[in-house]
């Protein structure tokens, strides 16, 4: 009789916990879709922030102005090639010198 209790206790837990989830994705859709006018202050500010809006400083160049470059460009090297560089790397890496210092 107690196993009946418990699996009655765990589905309405269960459910509860899924509809809570649910509602939590329903509230968060609306509030990601609902657009909230700026306060306006007599000094031209809205809220906290300035007017216009700022760019994030790595978006800026060293005077100050947008980058209008791609951020990161990656290029297609072959299987060979990289194998090549990755060995170049391995083998001028401070601890391979003292690894084949101490084998010899």
């Amino acid at each position: 009789m107690l196993h009946l209790l418990y699996i009655v206790v765990f589905a309405i837990l269960a459910v509860l916990a899924v509809v809570n989830l649910v509602r939590n994705l329903v509230t968060l859709s609306v509030d990601a879709q609902r657009h909230y006018a700026p306060r306006s202050t007599s000094s031209g500010m809205t809220g906290m922030y300035p007017s216009r809006l700022v760019p994030h400083p790595e978006l800026l160049d060293d005077t100050g102005n947008l980058i209008n470059e791609p951020l990161l460009v990656m290029r297609s090297i072959d299987i060979e090639d990289a194998r090549q560089q990755l060995d170049s790397l391995y083998n001028s890496s401070p601890s391979r010198t003292e690894d084949s210092q101490e084998e010899g």
